[in-house]
């Protein structure tokens, strides 16, 4: 019994062996498009020694079921059920090699319904059955379309937000995006739609409120479908009222000019058929002749030809109309314009600026220099207390000297100061002298008294000091004198230094 058990052991770790080197060699995902061909690889990998082949199955796997495609026997040969027999075949002659190692099959004329998962299955004596599974997926590429809404699209003041071209990828798998590449601004929507057959159709639409601007834009639509881009283009067509503008007046129209007209500029889709001019408050000049979009000026201009023309110009969308307002002068206008260029001459500039600076710097110079002088003047005329003063007198007082003179009188009468040099009223001394004149003779007199100079900070301490001053009752100003506002005189050297 032992004997037989163990026997048994040892052949089963045979078959386990021999089995260990067996597998199905397969790609794990495999794509293709609608139409095209795709091949299925599965390739048998025996031991040493190999194992007996029984049988090849090929199945297809949908929604958990499983469906026979293909078989290949040694002894019976290959078979490929309906509905794939006319699209599957074996990529090997599996007359010529009976050991069914490669089972490749091939896919041919693709369709969506292929979409699925296949399995290989090897059936083999005595390891049994070996398989693997491949995923083959089935693309479907859309048909892109770009088309405007209308041949035509009319453009009006009353123009609401409409669709003007349409963009479709239908039928994709996997879904598409779609994008617009314009200037044109506007809005745009988008649709899916799931189909029967698992294809995703989408649309979208591109919506603008018409104008003239638009007219012979382009509008392109980029569809992109996995790694590739997909584009197409159109141009708008847009048809739109006549926009009206008149030229030829230049606001110089004077008495007696030549040669003068006004033209009538309609931009226009379709373009105008008819032109008509007019004057407002009035009736055309009878020296203007019409022709098409112009009013041409017979002769000379005149008086007669001012006011405000009006063209009206009509297409087949509509009418629209332009006006000017022309002005008749005595006399030309000429007018004058002034131009600089700094960058031409910069030499000249450069000139001009220093120029300007050293202007600038001798005015400032000639005001400090009136400034100081005037100043100055203003200081002396007035008196200014800074300026010394001349005070005859033969000093301080001492002993043994000179007697000082009496005391001045209390009331000293003096004219009204002018400009001229003008003497003081008569002095009457205590000496008894009244009415008396002494002419002075400058340079005499100096030598005859001598002064000393008095400073305005030197006249605080007068009290403090004995000053003996002369006096002649007789005594008049000099020629060469000039009285103070203070009472006090100095000489006209000191005046003018």
């Amino acid at each position: 019994m032992a004997v037989y058990v163990g026997a048994w052991i040892v052949l089963l770790a045979l078959c386990v062996h021999s089995g260990a080197g067996q597998m199905v060699q397969m790609d794990s995902v495999k794509s293709g498009f609608v139409g095209a061909t795709v091949e299925l690889k599965c390739i048998f990998v025996n031991s040493n020694p190999p194992v007996k082949i029984s049988q090849v199955t090929w199945q297809k796997l949908t929604n958990g079921t499983k469906q026979n495609l293909a078989i290949a026997n040694p002894a019976l040969g290959i078979s490929v059920l309906a509905p794939f027999k006319e699209r599957v075949s074996f990529k090997q002659d599996l007359k010529k090699t009976p050991s069914l190692e490669d089972t490749t099959i091939v896919f041919s004329n693709l369709r969506l319904s292929d979409d699925a998962a296949y399995i290989c299955e090897y059936t083999t004596f005595p390891a049994g059955n070996r398989e693997n599974m491949v995923n083959l997926s089935v693309f479907a590429r859309p048909r892109t379309s770009l088309a405007l809404t209308s041949s035509t699209i009319v453009a009006r003041a009353s123009s609401r937000k409409t669709t003007v071209a349409t963009c479709i990828s239908a039928n994709g798998k996997p879904t598409s995006v779609i994008k617009w590449d314009t200037l044109l601004k506007g809005e745009f929507d988008f649709k899916e739609t799931t189909n029967a057959n698992g294809t995703v159709t989408v649309r979208s639409n591109y919506m603008v409120i018409p104008s003239s601007k638009m007219h012979k834009m382009k509008l392109t639509c980029i569809v992109r479908y996995r790694n590739e881009h997909i584009t197409d283009s159109v141009v708008l067509n847009v048809q739109y009222e006549p926009e009206v503008t008149i030229e030829g007046f230049d606001g110089n129209w004077y008495l007696n000019r030549q040669d003068v007209k006004l033209t009538c500029n309609a931009n226009a889709n379709p373009p105008v058929t008819v032109y008509q001019w007019k004057l407002l408050n009035g009736s055309m000049p009878t020296n203007v002749e019409v022709k098409n979009n112009s009013l041409f000026f017979k002769g000379p201009v005149t008086y007669e030809q001012a006011g405000a023309y009006v063209c009206e110009a009509t297409n087949n969308i509509g009418r629209r109309t332009g006006s000017v307002e022309v002005n008749i002068t005595e006399f030309p206008s000429i007018p004058t314009t002034r131009s600089t260029n700094i960058e031409a001459e910069p030499h000249k500039t450069g000139l001009v600026i220093g120029s300007v600076a050293g202007g600038l710097a001798l005015l400032v110079l000639l005001a400090v220099l009136l400034f100081v002088y005037l100043r100055h003047r203003q200081r002396i005329f007035k008196g200014d207390y800074n300026t010394k003063k001349h005070v005859f007198g033969n000093g301080y007082s001492k002993a043994g000297g000179v007697p000082a003179h009496p005391p001045l009188p209390k009331n000293l009468q003096y004219t009204e100061d002018s400009d001229d040099e003008k003497k003081p009223a008569q002095v009457i001394g205590q000496g008894g002298f009244e009415g008396r004149e002494r002419d002075f003779d400058g340079e005499t007199e100096d030598l005859k008294r001598p002064y000393f100079t008095v400073d305005e900070g030197e006249s605080r301490d007068y009290d403090e000091r004995t000053l003996a001053f002369q006096y002649d009752a007789e005594a008049e100003i000099a020629d060469d004198m000039i009285s103070q506002t203070d009472g006090s005189v100095i000489s006209k050297k000191e005046w003018y230094v």
